[in-house]
């Protein structure tokens, strides 16, 4: 991370309206809480809901924890992303096989912008939910609302450790 501009990290998943929303503002969260110069996004893989507010039911299961996304629009992940974020988080391995085969048409056409987006999944690091996938609530009831919750928190406090290393070690 550097000092001049925050660090900017794009959490995404297939629609934009559950997991990478949730991700996006507890990932926020935990980032401001250290007082991280981290800028938080998200994106989806598919353009299924753009510009729709996340689903009602992550909205109010993240509520009740006191997390917000009623602000949030989803948008489908576009090949500047690559250019424009640091980090790019994805909530499972098919996210991930999207994302990557979108970098390399990105790298494509990567002629005025170099690319510098490193892709991982949301779980990396995490040491409870370590390179699980992160499931897909839609269709699934309120246990797996708050699991997605439960995730996010986790995986989200393994990246802000890191970041604060990246942090310490900059300063250095």
């Amino acid at each position: 991370m550097s000092s001049q501009s925050p660090y900017k990290v794009l959490c995404v998943c297939l629609g934009n309206i559950c997991r990478s929303p949730t991700a996006e503002v507890i990932l926020r969260h935990f980032c401001d809480a250290q007082q991280l110069d981290v800028l938080v996004d998200s994106a989806g893989t598919s353009n299924y809901h753009p510009n729709k507010a996340p689903d009602s039911r992550s909205q109010r299961h993240a509520k009740k924890r006191g997390y917000d996304l009623s602000s949030l629009r989803a948008r489908q992940l576009t090949i500047d992303d690559f250019s424009e974020f640091d980090l790019i988080l994805a909530m499972d391995q098919e996210n991930l096989n999207d994302i990557q085969a979108l970098q390399k048409r990105a790298l494509a056409q990567a002629t005025l912008q170099p690319l510098k987006a490193h892709i991982a999944l949301m779980s990396e690091h995490d040491p409870v939910y370590t390179r699980q996938a992160l499931p897909d609530p839609y269709y699934g009831e309120a246990e797996d609302f708050e699991r997605v919750l439960d995730q996010c928190e986790s995986s989200a406090k393994a990246w802000v450790e890191l970041f604060k290393q990246q942090a310490l070690n900059n300063k250095l």
